[in-house]
């Protein structure tokens, strides 16, 4: 037996697997999102992918460095508040996806962690984090709105960032809004 018979096998064992799906009623290639019954809050309820749709996960996004003439330990240095850092970070993943062929409406599920702001008398800023999501997701431009859970924590690896975000976008799917 020859090498290329296992891998024939595992091709249609594949195909049929996915044709079952199509034959049952499961759309493939279909990304489809779900709204929050009687909410306008700019996230997805759920997130459903289909087959035939490949995932992205990218590694959690830092804000980068803008200003260099700040201290690195000056949140000023990456963007400065809450809002600011999160336009910095989001714009890095937006940076990242375009080179992967991907852009932000792909964006399906994101993870937030946000730090306690001590100008905003070490409270989490989440209005500060709405006002630059908001800036990416939910617009008329790009109304695609990921499954997304925001959490605070106690810390960063540098204390001037108030923000991490890691995405999961996919690939290769037709949008649906439910």
């Amino acid at each position: 037996m020859s090498l290329r018979t296992p891998v024939m096998v595992a091709g249609l064992l594949a195909a049929a697997v996915l044709s079952g799906c199509a034959a049952n009623g499961v759309p493939t290639g279909e990304v489809t999102r779900y709204k929050i019954p009687g909410s306008s809050f700019p996230i997805s309820n759920a997130v459903e992918v289909s087959p035939g749709v490949s995932t992205v996960y990218l590694s959690g996004k830092v804000p980068a460095m803008l200003d260099k003439s700040k201290p690195a330990t000056d949140p000023a240095a990456y963007g400065g508040d809450t809002e600011g850092q999160t336009v910095n970070v989001l714009k890095s993943i937006e940076a990242q996806l375009k080179s992967m062929g991907l852009s932000m409406s792909d964006v399906i599920k994101m993870q937030v962690f946000l730090v306690k702001d001590p100008a905003k008398g070490n409270k989490m800023d989440f209005a500060g984090f709405m006002k630059g999501y908001t800036q990416f997701f939910g617009t008329a431009e790009q109304p695609n709105l990921p499954a997304r859970s925001a959490f605070e924590i106690a810390a960063l690896a540098n204390p001037a960032w108030l923000v991490e975000i890691e995405v999961v976008a996919a690939r290769g799917g037709k949008n649906v809004v439910k």
